[in-house]
């Protein structure tokens, strides 16, 4: 029988998610004898060989994985993918996969209607951007993520400020309960200038999913302080900006109004306190998400994947001299 046999097509079939279509076709490049890959030798901590993409994809998901190495990569496969498209675009997609079904599984998890649609923006997110990502600065592939990120939540918005149906016609109603995400404020942040991108991340990981600062700050390969100074500024206009949004909606009604007020809240009491633990604001879902997409069953997709039962994350005080935690796990999957 033919390796290529073993491929499942349920990614394919007319139900599927857009992201089970990109893992199927992810699956069929690195299948057989001739999978698509990169030249090892092109990369310092790359072994000398051809390298299979869903290889290369696992290597760059190590937590000791530097991140010059996934810059080069990055850099190398989105290069790839504007000259030669087809196979490179899909290939990129596939090593970006855990990130993006994470992220698809964060949007469509409060989303009562059809997620296909999330799941769509999400990959088309990811593809426009490596036509136009600045592949001089660093950290392309968190960059990647964040433009996922955003135009998945434009999908979220736009399909929650649609009229709702009612009797025989449409008409304005009042919007649905509070439905949003933390994450939706800090990307709403993002959008508008308040913080960056990678601020952004420093503080979702260290106050909001329980992460330590000194785990944050290895990962970044930065010092403690640094990190936490890093963190601190952000903070500042972070707070600012939030309090200044909620003024601004003062007296009218806004969905976002309390989620924004415990973020705020949330954020301004922690950036007061000498420890950099926090409880967080609530259990976070898809708390680890394996680097491994490959399906376990014939009908097993993408939707559900990164997430997990809810737990309450506890408040974690900073020790005195900040240590890294022997096989500590941040919060949520690693971006490749």
């Amino acid at each position: 029988m033919n390796s290529r046999d073993a491929v499942p097509r349920s990614g394919f079939e007319r139900s599927a998610m857009p992201l089970d279509a990109a893992r199927a076709a992810f699956e069929w490049l690195v299948t057989g004898d001739h999978p698509v890959a990169v030249d090892g030798r092109l990369f310092a901590g790359l072994p000398r060989r051809r390298v299979p993409l869903n290889e290369l994809r696992d290597r760059l998901l190590r937590r000791r994985c530097p991140q010059t190495l996934r810059d080069a990569v990055w850099a190398h496969l989105v290069l790839l993918a504007r000259t030669e498209g087809g196979t490179w675009t899909v290939g990129a997609v596939g090593v970006a996969l855990p990130a993006l079904t994470s992220i698809a599984a964060t949007l469509s998890a409060r989303f009562a209607g059809d997620p296909s649609d999330i799941h769509a923006a999400v990959l088309a997110g990811f593809v426009a951007e490596l036509e136009t990502i600045d592949l001089r600065r660093p950290r392309i592939m968190l960059r990647l993520r964040w433009a996922a990120y955003r135009a998945g939540h434009a999908c979220v918005r736009e399909a929650l400020d649609a009229p709702v149906p009612s009797g025989h016609g449409f008409r304005s109603t009042l919007l649905p309960p509070p439905w949003g995400h933390p994450d939706f404020v800090l990307a709403r942040a993002v959008a508008e200038g308040a913080i960056t991108a990678a601020e952004a991340e420093l503080i979702g990981a260290t106050r909001l999913e329980g992460v330590p600062l000194a785990d944050a700050a290895a990962e970044r390969d930065v010092s403690y302080q640094a990190a936490k100074k890093a963190r601190q500024r952000a903070e500042r206009r972070l707070v600012a900006y939030l309090r200044e949004d909620l003024r601004r909606d003062a007296g009218t009604a806004h969905r976002d109004g309390d989620l924004t007020t415990r973020v705020a809240d949330t954020v301004a009491i922690t950036h007061a306190q000498p420890s950099p633990g926090v409880t967080a604001l609530r259990a976070r879902a898809g708390k680890k998400t394996s680097a491994h997409v490959s399906p376990q069953g014939a009908s097993s997709g993408v939707q559900g994947c990164g997430t997990g039962p809810a737990s309450r994350v506890n408040t974690t005080p900073s020790p005195e001299q900040p240590q890294r935690r022997p096989g500590s796990t941040p919060g949520e999957p690693r971006c490749a």
